[in-house]
């Protein structure tokens, strides 16, 4: 049996990071991976693809430089799924390299299979033919999480596809359903109306990324209708079902009938801890298989840590990165200094929108005096300089 100070499950930005700072404080980590590849969702599935796919809809469609050259800029006129997604293959590739570099370069040991607690020090590490065991004095899991799949959805990964599966299209939609208008949701709507798909955009609340300041909110659905966005807002999706056409069906629960030839579903993500076996160590995580920790980011056992989008909001890459980092520094007594409350947060939408700190409602629910700056982009030389004048700052 292997002994290591640190056992990190998951090779997402949290868990990469996490190994890399345990490896820096002179520490014996092994990094456990369950598929073939390094880099979890942020590569695969997640974060890298989806802005991959951003940066080539931007580059093909000329959609920034439109104001400047007109429909001339657009670099292809036919654009396919195979077109975006080599972009993201030759980015995904390059990312994996990166990554394993690191890892070697640090001393961090790499173990493939998949991660078992046998009890709260012991974990087991199965293959298809094999099994390795290591005990381990601190353990952090960052499994990440997948895109939650209701049985009431009738996944097809063809017609009706999650955030995974979107990219594995045959082709490029004329018209799609998007449920759920949270980051996944905005982001996808956005690159699909400039490649002038039909997007209709559904969500159960009065506005989309409601965590954000409302008035940038309502300046991005502004931005979002005049691409061709239609937005379904405050009304919850009942059913889903294939008619003829073939297309899908979305029934409101007003009653309206929404048809397209594809939907995304993309409301809500399952924390990756239902193969752990986290019962034998007395965790016990949320209905979505998330992970309670506290601002050390240990769970209830305290040599037990959990990083990344297991823990839930914000769910980023950047974020995951540096909690991942300061879950190490405490285990092994390293001072550090952190401000949570001002870990920033950028969503890949068209436009763009970044964020740090407390908006405008939550100052005012608190009753902290506040005043506001504005600084339009047509005003900014940089706005002119980037075609993009309807932004704000």
């Amino acid at each position: 049996m292997k002994s290591v100070d640190m056992a990190i499950i998951g090779s997402g930005p949290a868990g990469q990071k996490a190994a890399i700072q345990s490896a820096k404080l002179g520490k014996s980590v092994a990094l456990i991976e369950r598929n073939s590849v390094l880099g979890g969702a942020c590569i695969h599935t997640g974060t890298i693809p989806s802005k991959a796919m951003r940066e080539a809809v931007l580059h093909m469609t000329g959609l920034m430089s439109r104001g400047f050259y007109g429909e001339r800029d657009q670099s292809k006129r036919t654009i396919t799924i195979e077109d975006l997604i080599y972009r993201c293959r030759a980015i995904i590739r390059q990312e994996i390299l990166v990554i394993r570099e690191h890892m070697m370069r640090n001393g961090v040991e790499l173990l493939w299979g998949r991660a078992e607690f046998l009890g709260p020090h012991t974990i087991q590490v199965c293959r298809d033919d094999s099994c390795d065991t290591i005990e381990a004095e601190n353990i952090i899991i960052a499994t990440g999480t997948t895109p939650a799949r209701p049985s009431s959805i009738p996944f097809d990964n063809t017609h009706i596809v999650d955030s995974d599966t979107l990219l594995e299209l045959p082709h490029l939609p004329k018209s799609i359903i998007i449920v759920g208008g949270g980051v996944i949701g905005t982001e996808y709507a956005c690159m699909m109306a400039a490649l002038g798909v039909r997007v209709i955009l559904t969500e159960a609340r009065n506005m989309l990324l409601e965590f954000a300041d409302a008035e940038i909110t309502e300046a991005l659905q502004y931005r979002m209708r005049s691409m061709g966005v239609t937005l379904r807002l405050g009304e919850r999706v009942e059913e889903v079902v294939m008619v003829e056409g073939p297309q899908v069906q979305a029934t409101l629960q007003s009653g309206k009938h929404l048809r397209a030839e594809t939907l995304l579903y993309c409301i809500g993500r399952q924390g990756g801890t239902a193969k752990l076996a986290l019962d034998k160590v007395g965790l016990t995580p949320d209905n979505r298989g998330r992970l309670k920790v506290n601002d050390n980011y240990q769970t209830e056992i305290p040599h037990i840590y959990a990083v990344g989008d297991v823990i839930g909001f914000p769910a980023l890459a950047s974020t995951s990165m540096e909690q991942g980092r300061l879950a190490a520094c405490h285990a092994f007594g390293e001072p550090t200094t952190s401000i949570p409350h001002l870990f920033p947060v950028g969503i890949y939408s068209i436009p763009e929108i970044s964020m740090v700190g407390k908006t405008e409602a939550q100052l005012t629910e608190e009753g902290v005096p506040y005043e506001a700056g504005i600084a339009q982009y047509r005003e900014i030389a940089r706005g002119q300089l980037l075609g993009d004048d309807g932004g704000m700052r």
